[in-house]
């Protein structure tokens, strides 16, 4: 794996997507449930093309950073904001991991793609175990409403994780392509 050196720019890069990651989380669908709410959004999509552009370290911070400012300026959400930063950092550092390995650079489709599956897939199922838990725990619910409570925002979490594969290995082709064109790198 290739870690590249933290420098001013990379910091700038990590800085604009992290930025990127916190306005497109505000770009929402916020969808009623029976017991509270769920929402599809674009956030997931900007974390996954973080770690697919930047690799593993400064995709997952982009993606982790990104993330938390957006719970922490939104009261539905700050409580959360610190497991936030840890699942979202894992999707980027997964996405990253996968299609950065051995010196691939994010070059390769299929890596690309199996990156930004295993890095949903990833976020997924820890968003998951948290909701069960609170639901079980701090909610103090039984176990068939929480796990009905949890399975609902299964529907939205697989819904966000597909919406950001199909989103994100495009653009991720895209920008590198534009970036190559005009002699520019990650």
């Amino acid at each position: 794996m290739n870690m590249k050196k933290m420098t001013v720019r990379t910091i700038a890069i990590t800085a604009v997507m992290a930025a990127l990651v916190y306005a497109a989380s505000w770009v929402r669908i916020v969808i009623p449930l029976s017991v509270g709410n769920t929402a599809i959004h674009l956030g997931n999509v900007v974390c996954l093309l973080s770690g697919l552009l930047m690799g593993p370290l400064q995709g997952g911070l982009a993606a982790g950073i990104g993330s938390c400012f957006f719970d922490l300026t939104n009261p539905l959400y700050i409580a959360y904001a610190p497991m936030t930063f840890v699942f979202k950092f894992c999707l980027g550092f997964v996405a990253g991991l996968v299609s950065h390995w051995r010196g691939r650079d994010g070059m390769q489709f299929k890596f690309n793609l199996l990156g930004g599956i295993l890095g949903s897939v990833t976020y997924t199922i820890l968003y998951l175990a948290q909701t069960l838990v609170i639901n079980l725990w701090v909610k103090n619910l039984t176990l068939p409403i929480a796990a009905l409570m949890t399975g609902q925002s299964a529907i939205a979490s697989v819904i966000n994780g597909t919406l950001a594969v199909i989103c994100a290995i495009p653009l991720a082709a895209g920008i590198r392509l534009a970036l190559e064109k005009s002699d520019l790198h990650l």
